[in-house]
């Protein structure tokens, strides 16, 4: 499955950069964004802010680079299938 990304600013307060993430049918699956210095041991990772349709039942999780982002979201979709 093929997933693009297009960057967003993201005005939830703090954390503005974000990742729009669209599957191949151009439909908008998820919400990055790009987590700051105020969380510590994840600052860096990509967090899950917000999702849609066969996402849904996956949690909110953070992800280290958006290679792992996209993976993770691969994963989640082909075991809902």
């Amino acid at each position: 499955m093929t997933l693009t990304l297009q960057p967003v600013r993201v005005g939830n307060g703090s954390d503005e950069e974000g990742m729009l993430v669209f599957d191949g049918q151009q439909r908008l699956l998820a919400v990055l964004t790009h987590l700051s210095d105020q969380y510590d041991s994840v600052s860096g990772h990509w967090y899950l802010e917000a999702k849609f349709g066969l996402l849904e039942g996956l949690d909110h999780p953070t992800y280290i680079d958006l290679d792992a982002a996209r993976e993770g979201i691969r994963q989640h979709l082909a075991r809902g299938r």
